[in-house]
């Protein structure tokens, strides 16, 4: 878990687009995400995760015990049922609501490779440890 208290910028993005189209994320914001850079950051305490996603629009924090479902409000404003799992280096995120979609994110020693995929529709963006 090396993986932990380290920050990952994102360096690019693909498909970032079609998948807020598919979410049914509005023009103006999804113009807006692909604009930024967030900044992601993974921390535990005891058996607590908080993964926390920060830009200059907004920054969105999740706590999480692994395997344990919780609520979650997404960036888009989405409330949905979470449950997320560790495998070796990847976090596994499985949302559960009106659109079901499923985030992994692998990290290797200097990047985290964020995969979201709802329905046909796949994105990846790739984060830089900073």
């Amino acid at each position: 878990m090396s993986f932990v208290g380290k920050k990952y910028k994102l360096d690019k993005s693909e498909n970032f687009d079609e998948y807020m189209k598919e979410l049914g994320v509005g023009l103006v914001t999804r113009k807006m995400g692909n604009s930024l850079s967030p900044t992601v950051e993974v921390t535990l305490e005891g058996d607590t995760y908080t993964l926390t996603t920060s830009s200059t629009f907004k920054t969105s924090a999740i706590s999480f015990k692994l395997g344990v479902e919780f609520d979650e409000e997404t960036l888009d404003g989405r409330n949905v049922k979470s449950i997320i799992t560790l495998d070796g280096n990847k976090l596994t995120q499985e949302q559960k609501g009106d659109k079901p979609t499923t985030i992994v994110r692998e990290f290797t020693d200097n990047e985290l490779i964020t995969t979201l995929t709802i329905g046909s529709v796949k994105c990846v963006r790739v984060y830089k440890s900073v």
